[in-house]
């Protein structure tokens, strides 16, 4: 028996089996794929309750802070007349001209220009604020009066 009688089966089994071996792990594959994707899906469904929810409560903790903002000078721990309170809302929640209703009542001669935002559990200052916050520390406020030329 010559060797090139025995080369090409064993050539033809070596390109057969590799075929073999490559469809077989190509099945291997397709089928952990598949279990990963059911596992996927069912995760998917068990989760989206629970995202939900979380996303409900989230809204539900924003607007509560958002309600307590606005309803804030109604609180007796406020500290100020809710007349004398201006909501802006943003970036911070008020300025409280504090005695300006005695002025506007002839009572009073003077006020007091307070910049409070109001927070709710462990909410803290945004770096905007605590800018705003280092500005009226610093006393670096001033007034601008601006006239309107008529075109």
């Amino acid at each position: 028996m010559a060797f090139e009688d025995v080369l090409i089966p064993v050539i033809i089994a070596l390109i057969t089996g590799f075929f073999l071996g490559w469809y077989f792990v190509k099945a291997q594959i397709s089928a952990i794929e598949q279990r990963y994707r059911a596992d996927l899906e069912r995760w998917k469904i068990e989760s989206a309750a629970e995202i939900r929810k979380d996303s409900v409560n989230r809204s539900r903790s924003t607007l509560k802070g958002k309600i307590g903002e606005q309803m804030a000078p109604l609180l007796p721990s406020f500290g100020y007349l809710p007349a004398d309170a201006r909501f802006i809302g943003s970036p911070v929640d008020y300025i409280i001209f504090d005695g300006l209703s005695a002025v506007a009542d002839e009572k009073g001669s003077s006020i007091r220009i307070v910049f409070m935002d109001v927070k709710h559990g462990s909410a803290t200052l945004s770096r905007t604020q605590r800018v705003i916050k280092k500005a009226v520390e610093e006393r670096t406020i001033t007034w601008q009066t601006l006239h309107i030329e008529d075109y």
